[in-house]
């Protein structure tokens, strides 16, 4: 009796699905705006459609550097001390303060346009050692071309950047290289902290047709800055990311951050069941959505085509 009984536990525990063993991910963003808070969410989302779940079998950690380098350093260093499964960091800044601080922990990055400029890595196929990630390198030449078809009569474009964010430097140099194929000049602002982005912005007024804000996380932290500024000067503003649209950008043209968030998560799922994050390939991220906004068209003195308005993911009212 006492075999039947060992056996019959022995085929219910074979039959029950495995339960994912408990881990720790360790989450950091270089700032907080919707873009990157929908990345984290997505990350998150994924864990648990895999059966990893907060408060169960999963420790889930967060934190933002609030927009300062020498904070997103202190973070990675916290979290390399306290040794999770996996650290997370989203943005280039976050990546590169994480990578700089471990060879030892397994890091997954996202939300980073230039993964070979930022030194994260040396080969986007073959990555090596502990790290692997999701690239969101922004589709300039489609970011040229619907600017070119919402302004038709615009001859430059304002860009408003921090150049201490190696994505945003990336960004500019593929944006001048399209815009001049298209027969438009890019005009550079500068703005080092988030307190700089009204001034930047104002900047260009009357020197810009119109306004583009890369996925630059110091500008887009303070996204409204600039916008205020777009709408005083009847200026049309495009945005980088789809999320800044719903805060007042004219246009974009990009990724949903919460399905980038997942893509991430997905690859964190196969560290944790034991890939090595070396040999897990960099990908750019998939999907681009076209969102507008009626609103800020109105107040920025743009109407929409019919082609435009036919193609929009989504309409922001």
């Amino acid at each position: 009796m006492r075999n039947l009984i060992l056996a019959l536990a022995a085929a219910t525990a074979l039959a029950m699905p495995a339960k994912a063993q408990d881990v720790t991910v360790a989450v950091t963003a270089i700032v907080e705006h919707p873009a990157l808070d929908a990345a984290r969410d997505g990350i998150k989302e994924a864990l648990s459609e895999a059966g990893y779940k907060e408060g169960e079998n999963l420790t889930f950690l967060y934190e933002s550097a609030q927009g300062n380098p020498g904070t997103a350093a202190q973070i990675a260093r916290q979290f390399v001390g306290e040794e999770p499964t996996v650290i997370v960091p989203i943005s280039t800044p976050s990546a590169q303060a994480v990578v700089s601080a471990t060879r030892d922990i397994a890091i997954v990055f996202t939300a980073v346009s230039d993964p070979l400029g930022a030194q994260l890595v040396k080969d986007m196929d073959k990555p090596g050692g502990n790290v692997t990630g999701i690239s969101d390198m922004s589709p300039v030449a489609d970011h040229i071309a619907l600017i070119k078809e919402i302004t038709p009569d615009a001859k430059s474009v304002g860009f408003v950047y921090n150049t201490a964010e190696a994505n945003s430097v990336s960004t500019l140099a593929a944006l001048k290289e399209e815009a001049a194929k298209a027969g438009l000049e890019v005009i550079e602002s500068v703005a080092t902290k988030s307190a700089e982005v009204q001034g930047a912005t104002r900047a260009l007024v009357g020197r810009a047709d119109v306004l583009y804000i890369p996925t630059d996380n110091t500008i887009v932290s303070a996204f409204e800055a600039a916008v205020g500024v777009a709408e005083e000067a009847k200026l049309p503003l495009f945005a980088g990311d789809t999320d800044s649209v719903a805060r007042g950008a004219l246009a974009a043209l990009g990724f949903n951050y919460f399905d980038v968030g997942k893509q991430t998560g997905e690859v964190v799922v196969r560290v944790l069941k034991g890939e090595a994050p070396g040999d897990i390939p960099v990908k750019v991220a998939a999907g681009t959505d076209l969102v507008i906004n009626k609103k800020a068209a109105e107040k920025m003195g743009v109407t929409f085509s019919d082609a435009v308005l036919s193609r929009a993911t989504r309409i922001v009212e």
